[in-house]
């Protein structure tokens, strides 16, 4: 194993914005991201630039397309003496895995009125860059067909025990929408996630947890490399 962090110490790290319409507030937002503590050295300079520079994008995002919005229906309910609730947008995490030199969570942000939209991050603390989820796998295996094959068997698994509601559709769904990078790790094993409303009508983001086995790799068991 490459000399390196073998975890990584993070303090949640918020950023903040209100707008208003002739000076009433519609649009509140915050975007609450971890920051390495200390931020000492190139590794964690680097993953603290990363989740800043994701702060501002959320927060940009949240002005070009959430304002208007929220402007527009204050607006409007003051044109018809209405009461108007301003809007309300967040940016979160969650830690995952933090052990063995990998730290792994997931981000998501929810907003009135859209499903929530989540994004998995798993670092190597040894050179401070992404792991992609193939190295999970012993080399030269098709780990994408081998990794769909295991998420359909457990949600089939899972609908037989009356845990979750699939769609009709949900086996092509699984192929079309499968995303290599919506993934993050746990002691137990791996999480695939997927869009809300893609495999299940449910609007909870979907997650399929598939433990550590032979043909996916422990971490810690072969250290995988960073991308």
């Amino acid at each position: 194993m490459k000399n390196g962090l073998v975890e990584l110490n993070t303090q949640p790290w918020a950023a903040e914005r209100e707008w208003t319409a002739d000076g009433i507030p519609v649009l509140h937002a915050v975007a609450t991201l971890p920051r390495p503590d200390p931020v000492q050295g190139g590794v964690c300079r680097r993953i603290d630039r990363f989740y800043r520079l994701q702060s501002r994008a959320y927060l940009r995002y949240c002005e070009r397309f959430l304002v208007p919005q929220a402007r527009e229906e204050c607006r409007s309910a003051l044109a018809s003496s209405a009461p108007f609730t301003p809007m309300e947008a967040e940016l979160t995490y969650q830690v995952t895995y933090n052990e063995g030199g990998l730290w792994s969570l997931y981000t998501q942000s929810r907003e009135a009125g859209a499903p929530a939209v989540r994004r998995g991050d798993t670092w190597d603390l040894a050179t401070g860059y992404p792991v992609a989820l193939s190295a999970f796998f012993p080399a030269k295996t098709p780990w994408k067909r081998h990794l769909l094959a295991l998420a359909a068997s457990e949600l089939e698994r899972r609908e037989t025990a009356g845990v979750i509601r699939l769609r009709e559709d949900w086996r092509r769904q699984l192929r079309r929408k499968f995303n290599p990078n919506h993934f993050y790790l746990t002691a137990e094993g791996i999480v695939l996630f997927y869009p809300v409303y893609t495999l299940s009508p449910s609007s909870i983001i979907p997650t399929i947890l598939l433990p550590y086995g032979d043909t996916l790799l422990r971490p810690g068991r072969e250290k995988p490399s960073a991308v």
